[in-house]
């Protein structure tokens, strides 16, 4: 059985192109996608990929997304957070609402999407979590203080998120001795 692979942004852009190669290398794809239902359905028609409609700048519309691609295909084993927007503005011009928007896609989405499927990856003994950033979150970008931030905040969140995966599991963790590092 092919490991199940949900795509964030998976049907535009370069969201679509990571799902079309997720699915050549033999996985079993989700592409998740917030607003465009024609091009959500041209991709699903083109690739053969199912489509799934959620916000994942919601917890809850992850939890039931997520839950709904588990029922349908399988318990996501690779997860690829590529959801992205950008509300470019100077930062002396820039709302409340351009700021909060894109962090809340851009950020806050990594830990809507993967701490929901994080127990079961650890339990499997087995997952992947890829996150795509930009080297904004590294060098910075005039305009773009929000989209920036995000982007260092998405580096920062898989660095730690690696150094837990590595981590041998806590005493109060049922399922794994203590001396024993998930082999994931």
């Amino acid at each position: 059985m092919a490991r199940v692979a949900v795509v964030t942004g998976g049907s535009r852009g370069i969201g679509a192109a990571i799902s079309k190669a997720l699915k050549a290398a033999g996985y079993t794809v989700a592409a998740n996608y917030a607003g465009n239902d024609e091009a959500a359905a041209a991709f699903k028609a083109e690739t053969g990929i199912p489509v799934y409609k959620w916000d994942v700048s919601n917890y809850d519309a992850c939890v039931a997304g997520l839950k709904q691609v588990e029922t349908d295909l399988g318990p996501v084993e690779i997860l690829v957070n590529n959801a992205g927007i950008t509300r470019d503005a100077m930062f002396h011009k820039m709302t409340p609402q351009q700021w909060n928007e894109v962090i809340n896609t851009n950020l806050n989405s990594l830990f809507n999407m993967t701490q929901p499927i994080w127990g079961g990856m650890r339990d499997r003994k087995f997952g992947r979590v890829i996150c795509i950033s930009s080297i904004n979150g590294q060098k910075g970008q005039m305009g773009q203080a929000n989209y920036s931030a995000a982007k260092a905040g998405d580096i920062g969140f898989v660095k730690a998120l690696a150094q837990e995966a590595r981590a041998p599991r806590s005493p109060s963790t049922p399922s794994a001795p203590a001396t024993s590092p998930p082999k994931w």
